[in-house]
């Protein structure tokens, strides 16, 4: 047999004399063999678990006997109900007595597992305090955006206006020498207007290519006109240009800009 794990404090020691835990009571014993045999609750077999219960004690070197007739004598009733129950098939007062029995290893079962989860409970508590408070997750570095730090030339506007009116001039006929009379004296698209309309679409549409400011336009001197409005803006830095010679980009630096204070 086995070295128990448990002992009854002064009724039975296990050979080491550890100071573990007692059974309360002989229900505990009980509990303590079905456990040991892996059998249900529901199972009992009172021959088997008699002849461990009474062997357990008998086996203990020492024993106080007053203590131990409360073992002795649960032991003796245990026998009484399994001849009643084996003399009298229709004894309902032992089939009671031995409901109430298996009801009160189950209750006490379920009490003993209440405990032990409770007791888990609080640790894992403690330790989700200590994973909320201390084991903290620092904040993740901001990442900056990338800069752009181009800085643009006359050259590279007049580049564009230059690739700008080789397009054009691929789509558009060649204007008529009487399309510039008066071009001087009176200006068709006043800079004025025409800043004032890049300014609302830079609003409304956010970053636009420098080309499609010029989309749309009927006439060189439109054209011209579009591209003082843009020099003029550049200048006040109401907007702002960036990209390549070939390709760049024209974005709103000052959206509640007043062209007619600018120009």
């Amino acid at each position: 047999m086995d070295t128990p794990i448990f002992k009854l404090d002064h009724v039975v020691r296990i050979r080491e004399e550890e100071a573990l835990e007692n059974f309360v009571g002989p229900l505990d014993l009980i509990l303590y063999l079905l456990g040991k045999n892996k059998i249900e609750i529901q199972d009992i077999k009172i021959a088997d678990i008699l002849d461990q219960y009474l062997d357990y004690i008998e086996q203990r070197q020492k024993m106080d006997l007053e203590v131990a007739s409360e073992f002795v004598t649960m032991a003796a009733h245990l026998v009484y109900i399994k001849t009643r129950m084996l003399l009298s098939i229709e004894d309902e007062e032992a089939k009671s007595e031995m409901d109430q029995l298996i009801r009160s290893l189950e209750e006490r079962k379920r009490n003993e597992e209440y405990v032990r989860i409770k007791a888990v409970a609080e640790k894992l508590a403690r330790r989700e305090e200590f994973g909320r408070d201390i084991l903290t997750k620092n904040p993740e570095p901001m990442q900056r955006g990338k800069i752009y730090e181009y800085t643009q030339e006359k050259s590279d506007l007049v580049i564009c206006m230059q690739d700008i009116l080789d397009r054009a001039g691929q789509q558009t006929a060649q204007p008529s020498l009487k399309a510039f009379d008066g071009i001087v004296m009176r200006e068709p698209y006043p800079v004025q207007d025409k800043a004032r309309d890049i300014l609302g679409r830079l609003v409304k549409n956010g970053i636009t290519r420098f080309r499609l400011l010029f989309r749309g336009a009927r006439s060189r001197s439109e054209i011209v006109a579009t591209f003082l409005a843009v020099l003029e803006l550049c200048k006040a830095h109401a907007v702002r240009i960036a990209g390549s010679e070939t390709d760049c980009t024209v974005d709103c630096a000052d959206s509640g800009a007043d062209p007619g204070k600018l120009l």
